[in-house]
């Protein structure tokens, strides 16, 4: 009798233990690539967000990264569908190619799974949210930069990245837009490429090339940027103007190569979206609107060395 009632005593305590651990709650990540820095900080932002509201509700969130090396939106499609399959609770992806995603997406919701987009959205799926710059406005901030730079005349070409990305067109559009309102400047034309650092430095030298008589670059993300080196003219011959403002980046402030920087707010991608999947698992509060906008912020030689100090905490290693 004795044994029987020790066993039970610890099969009641471990009861107790089991129904007092930590509701564990996975969120899937998918980003673009995996070398990319903005995405890099944006796990670090997710990750940061799950020990935060871990604490603060008692939970064990864990951040489920699944992003391919390099850009391949059949890839991230798939990760989704492991996902689903792996019990993931919740999704934030970022879209290579909305087309090929919202069917996965679709099917993520349909089977009870929120999924939230970041910095590139899937606008016919059914995402409950998407985070991130306003992409039309990205590309009219970017173009207005370099029109006062150029004093609104010159010959501007534009590096633009994924063909296939509706964020990047929106950008082209927001640009296109602007450069229309000055006589003075024309549009060379928009140059695509694979979104790698060495594809993109290697496609402005290209362009150069076959086109001397360009004195402006509109990059509408920040590619070329992540290598050293990637502008060959003396500062102040070209104006440039880019999206985000990475550590690597900034050198070209500092050289003078670039005078303005739009830097976007990467870490906040992750932060922000395990936040408003939180917000909904568990809260059962959907946000006031399905786009949040997040700002661009300028970044030249005036606040080079104080906008630095952000990437300790956004990309600590």
């Amino acid at each position: 009798m004795k044994k029987i009632l020790s066993l039970l005593a610890v099969s009641l305590a471990s009861a107790v233990l089991a129904s007092a651990a930590p509701r564990v709650i996975t969120i899937g990540l998918v980003a673009k690539s995996q070398g990319n820095p903005v995405f890099q900080a944006a796990r670090v932002g997710a990750e940061d967000a799950a020990r935060e509201l871990g604490a603060k509700y008692d939970l064990n969130i864990k951040i489920d990264w699944r992003t391919p090396n390099e850009e391949d939106a059949q890839k991230q499609a798939e990760a989704i569908e492991q996902l689903v399959l792996a019990g993931a609770e919740g999704i934030s992806v970022s879209c290579s190619d909305a087309n090929k995603l919202t069917d996965a997406i679709n099917r993520a919701v349909e089977n009870g799974v929120p999924v939230a987009t970041f910095d590139s959205d899937a606008p016919a799926s059914k995402r409950f949210v998407t985070y991130g710059i306003d992409d039309l406005q990205c590309g009219i901030q970017t173009m207005t930069e370099l029109a006062k730079i150029m004093n609104g005349k010159g010959v501007v070409a534009v590096l633009a990245g994924n063909p296939n990305a509706p964020n990047l067109q929106k950008r082209v559009q927001g640009v296109r837009e602007v450069a229309a309102k000055f006589p003075g400047i024309t549009i060379r034309d928009v140059y695509y490429h694979k979104e790698t650092p060495q594809d993109a430095a290697a496609k402005i030298e290209q362009v150069m090339q076959s086109n001397p008589d360009i004195t402006g670059w509109a990059f509408i993300g920040g590619w070329p940027l992540f290598t050293e080196h990637a502008l060959k003219w003396q500062p102040g011959t070209v104006q440039c103007v880019s999206v985000d403002a990475l550590p690597a980046q900034l050198a070209y402030i500092r050289s003078g190569h670039v005078p303005v920087l739009l830097g976007q707010q990467c870490y906040a991608w992750g932060h922000r979206t395990v936040e408003l999947l939180i917000n909904k698992i568990v809260l059962k509060q959907d946000p006031p609107a399905v786009k949040e906008i997040s700002a661009l912020i300028p970044v030249t030689k005036d606040n080079v060395e104080e906008y630095a100090k952000n990437w300790a905490k956004w990309l600590p290693n």
